[in-house]
């Protein structure tokens, strides 16, 4: 209920030409806008360099977590995004008590098929409904962006947003690739950083501060962003 009321606000915060369609889609909270699809956070399943067999995969893997979750504490499942990236566990949103933070990452931890888990949750009250759909509309801009940019396969990169914070998981064919990436999501307004959790193709973990091409994006000229990149090693 609470991605609902994220993406009706949030279709209030869009400047859509009249008589162009908006529909809710998908299981990760995307918009449908003129029948394109937008993905607030998650991927398409066609097209995905880890293929219908590891989609179908990493499915299970959250489909799971979330009855877990919800079995142990139903503010689990309320207060904490999952995302799911060839078994590879990322945790992000709000609880309230370090127990509820350690709980979910031990369920994570525990569940089938699950390479690692990146805890990623914060120890704060539940964002309002505005602060919601901002993030929401950042993951879409982000999404948008990186479908827009031929370089980049974007079906191959989950977005999740939360209090402005930008976090990308998935799979990158290059540095490049992931550069160009990271530099979509540092530029769009309201992004206060970006953690990448992002692997190369090539099974090289990303380098720590690891710098994007100087090259700014259209209609933006060449100077330091304004959010930083925290990248993780892998």
């Amino acid at each position: 209920m609470a991605r609902l009321h994220r993406a009706w606000a949030l279709a209030g915060m869009l400047a859509l030409p009249a008589g162009l369609p908006l529909a809710l889609g998908g299981c990760d909270g995307g918009l449908i806008i003129g029948g394109l699809a937008l993905a607030a956070s998650g991927g398409y399943v066609a097209a995905q360099e880890r293929g219908v067999d590891g989609t179908a995969t990493d499915f299970a893997i959250k489909t799971d977590i979330a009855k877990a979750f919800t079995a142990t504490d139903p503010r689990l499942q309320t207060g904490v995004t999952t995302n799911v990236y060839q078994g590879r566990v990322l945790l992000t949103g709000r609880v309230a008590t370090p127990d509820l933070k350690a709980a979910a990452t031990q369920i994570a931890g525990r569940t089938h098929d699950v390479r690692a888990v990146y805890d990623e949750i914060e120890l704060a009250p539940p964002e309002g409904v505005w602060d919601g759909a901002q993030d929401t509309w950042i993951s879409t801009r982000v999404r948008a962006e990186m479908v827009a940019d031929r370089a980049i396969r974007s079906v191959n990169y989950t977005i999740d947003t939360e209090n402005g914070s930008v976090f990308l998981i998935g799979s990158a064919r290059s540095q490049d690739e992931l550069d160009r990436a990271t530099r979509i999501a540092r530029y769009v307004p309201g992004v206060k950083r970006v953690v990448s959790y992002v692997e190369l193709r090539a099974g090289s973990p990303v380098a720590a501060g690891a710098s994007p091409p100087a090259i700014a994006p259209p209609g933006q000229p060449t100077a330091a962003p304004r959010a930083p990149v925290e990248v993780q090693k892998l």
